[in-house]
């Protein structure tokens, strides 16, 4: 008598079980996929334009260091990871590539003209 009632519930559990794991599985990877396009996708992105960046460094560019030192590329080595940097007049350090930051562009003035 009992046997025959638990044989029918777990029947009725193996049928409904496969849709209960794939609800059970959808806000995971709905959460998996905002991440994607919210965070990884972002940062993959701004890690390539700084690749890009790092790789067209030229002489004369104004460049931020990690460490925030301002200073004027003087001296690119290709195939080298080195740069020289001027960071005052006739100071001049040599710092990886990588540790360069930002690039930074000259900006024009918001004066107005004078009337």
């Amino acid at each position: 008598m009992f046997i025959s009632t638990a044989y029918a519930q777990d029947a009725a559990a193996a049928v409904g079980g496969a849709g209960a794991i794939v609800m059970q599985l959808a806000p995971l990877f709905l959460i998996f996929v905002v991440f994607y396009f919210l965070l990884i996708r972002p940062q993959q992105k701004r890690a390539k334009e700084h690749r890009e960046m790092l790789g067209a460094l030229k002489r004369n560019d104004r460049v931020v260091t990690a460490g925030g030192i301002l200073g004027t590329v003087t001296k690119v080595k290709e195939g080298s990871e080195e740069v020289e940097v001027e960071i005052a007049p006739n100071i001049r350090v040599m710092v990886v590539r990588s540790t360069i930051s930002t690039l930074v562009r000259p900006m024009a003035a918001n004066d107005s003209k004078p009337a």
